[in-house]
């Protein structure tokens, strides 16, 4: 068997999966390997052509928006000095495709959260709760198999470099909310999730129910589809427009994190001392339009790459708002921790009469 090739221009693989869409995929070789939906997956890059699995090829060509016609989404961008800078280094960025309830589950446990931090979380999900799946693409690249169920152990074996010899790996699909739902917060605190395990589960169980229908949200508006998505718990706006633009494919989506405040407030307001959520939200709808999204991903790689390589820290603890904030992650859930069971401990004492209410 010979592996897939597609024809991939204006595209860059590695600065896609790097670019803080997605958390788990992982290099192999000269390549990559990770999971879409259930289907594992390994793809390399030689120049404007991809090399996939054997069987992938109009799966990956989704995956990673082959089609959307980038030259014409960079040239709707402003004209602007950090908007050109940051269109120039993101040169063939594009963004994916993501199922549906892997996207909004792994935002969900993105809040507060590094970057790396998040890659742990999204792995460990998936060793403890997902199917593993095993890729063969040796000398004969064999169709990826499944090796086991839920809550397999994971396992592979040695990798060869110059991709010459056989590449055997293990990958794990993203748990489906019914299995999540069937879990405990105790066991999805143990994948490092701290206070975001209870909205996790909470979520998955909305879901499992059938109480909402995230493909059925597709046909909703942005308003409404906003608005459904924050109805979830742990879902505020930040985000339900990383949801949107991720899985809904809505392009016009402008998530605004830390990193994305911070070149929005020092470029485009720098003589304002304060500008407020809403303004920045109004101005991004408008000034950056219907490819907004994609503005939005070039600005906030630039920045997270450049502020990082210029040895910055890669989340500065003096930005406090959205996932990322530096420092000591586990010290940070152990606090809120702290704050959560306090109130509860209060509500407790406001309301001793309700334990004496005949049942």
């Amino acid at each position: 068997m010979k592996r897939t090739t597609i024809a991939a221009p204006d595209f860059d693989l590695a600065m896609t999966l790097d670019s803080g869409q997605v958390f788990h995929w992982e290099k192999v070789g000269n390549g990559f390997v990770g999971a879409i939906g259930e289907e594992p997956v390994y793809v390399e890059q030689r120049g404007k052509i991809l090399r996939v699995s054997r069987g992938a090829r109009e799966l990956v060509g989704n995956y990673f928006a082959l089609d959307h016609p980038l030259a014409e989404i960079c040239g709707s961008f402003p004209d602007d000095p950090i908007m050109n800078t940051a269109r120039k280094f993101c040169r063939g960025l594009r963004i994916i495709r993501q199922p549906k309830w892997e996207c909004l589950a792994t935002f969900i446990c993105s809040s507060m959260k590094q970057v790396a931090h998040i890659r742990q979380i999204s792995q460990a999900l998936r060793k403890r709760f997902g199917d593993r799946r095993k890729i063969d693409n040796g000398a004969g690249w064999s169709r990826a198999t499944s090796t086991g169920g839920p809550g397999s152990r994971p396992g592979r074996s040695a990798v060869d470099a110059t991709g010459g010899e056989s590449i055997n790996h293990v990958v794990h699909t993203f748990p489906s909310p019914q299995w999540l739902a069937q879990s405990s917060e105790r066991e999805l605190r143990e994948c490092a999730l701290g206070y975001r395990a209870g909205n996790l589960l909470a979520t998955a169980r909305l879901v499992a129910s059938g109480a909402t229908d995230l493909e059925a949200c597709s046909l909703l508006s942005d308003v409404d589809l906003r608005e459904k998505l924050c109805d979830f718990p742990g879902v505020g706006t930040k985000v339900a427009n990383c949801v949107m633009l991720f899985a809904y494919e809505r392009l016009r989506a402008f998530p605004i994190d830390v990193w994305i405040e911070r070149v929005l407030k020092e470029k485009y307001f720098p003589r304002k001392r304060k500008v407020v959520p809403q303004r920045l939200r109004a101005f991004c709808e408008s000034y950056f339009g219907e490819y907004g999204g994609y503005a939005q991903q070039y600005l906030f790689h630039h920045a997270r790459t450049a502020l990082h390589k210029s040895g910055a820290a890669r989340d500065s603890s003096r930005l406090r708002h959205g996932y990322g904030v530096a420092g000591d992650s586990s010290r940070n859930d152990k606090k809120r921790d702290v704050r959560m069971s306090r109130r509860r401990s209060k509500n407790k004492v406001k309301r001793p009469h309700l334990s004496a209410v005949p049942q």
